[in-house]
């Protein structure tokens, strides 16, 4: 499914002639101009590729701001940089259809991780306060509690001690975590965890670098998980990216921005030959 069918770059121009302020920077003013890029066709994949600052990052953060794509964290972009994206256009299809269109960055899986770990951390600090519980109730020395429902307190207490005679020390604090759910993955099976949650149907979404803290096993379930939701599911996907397997996504149409956004076979990218050559060149050590 394709929603966003084209994409116009802004005109710098007229921003350079209408310019009232002094700029220490004039980003991102001259990155796709010099290239000689003012336009992008799209297809249900389209992968932008090429080496560090070259501009894939910022493509990519031009098109969500002016599509307006929902993000899980907002950054503060540079007035230029607003001015740029205002001064763009573009060309939507099949809008009826459309469920949502969101941004999602390698930024958002650490911030996903991080997560995780502090929820992994703190189910583990309340099981430990709930084996001292359980132990303290259970071999207490101190055999005089008596109950008083005008104490408060007393009936919860009542229950603890009970509990802890009738229960083996693991049902004793199942019964009482509320969340036991400790994520067991790796970071890199976390966060293809997180894609497969963020992605739903009949939507466009924009990734940026979506391969960092994945495995090339991992990477390689990724691609199968976009060109499935592409096919099965009426998804369209704009991924900048360097890893080899989601430059090889079946049918995408890739941009090699080091070649001033040229439309390019995956397997004539610099980035991929160079894997092909060193593997090629040790192709006897596999044997």
């Amino acid at each position: 499914m394709v929603f966003l069918k084209e994409f116009y770059l802004s005109g710098e121009t007229e921003i350079i002639k209408n310019m009232r302020n002094i700029y220490t920077s004039y980003y991102p003013l001259g990155i796709f101009s010099e290239m000689g890029l003012s336009s992008l066709e799209f297809a249900p994949l389209t992968v932008f590729y090429g080496s560090n600052g070259v501009g894939k990052t910022t493509l990519l953060n031009i098109i969500a701001m002016k599509l307006n794509a929902s993000k899980r964290n907002i950054v503060k972009q540079s007035d230029l940089f607003e001015k740029f994206a205002d001064g763009c256009s573009y060309e939507m299809t099949n809008q009826s259809v459309l469920q949502e269109i969101k941004a999602l960055s390698s930024d958002d899986i650490f911030d996903y991780l991080l997560d995780v770990r502090a929820i992994n951390s703190g189910v583990n600090r309340r099981k430990e306060q709930l084996e001292d519980e359980y132990l303290s109730r259970r071999y207490d020395s101190d055999k005089n509690f008596r109950f008083d429902s005008s104490v408060e307190g007393s009936y919860e207490e009542l229950v603890k001690r009970v509990d802890s005679y009738r229960m083996t020390q693991s049902k004793y604090i199942r019964s009482r975590l509320h969340n036991n759910n400790i994520v067991q993955h790796s970071n890199g099976e976390s966060a293809l965890e997180f894609w497969q949650r963020e992605i739903g149907e009949s939507s466009l979404y924009l990734l940026d670098e979506p391969e960092n803290s994945l495995s090339p096993a991992s990477q390689i379930k990724l691609k199968q998980f976009i060109e499935e939701s592409v096919r099965f599911y009426d998804c369209q996907f704009i991924i900048s990216t360097h890893s080899p397997f989601l430059l090889a996504l079946n049918e995408a149409r890739i941009y090699d921005l080091d070649q001033g956004g040229k439309i390019t076979r995956w397997q004539d990218l610099e980035n991929v030959r160079t894997y092909y050559e060193f593997f090629k060149e040790k192709s006897s050590q596999f044997e």
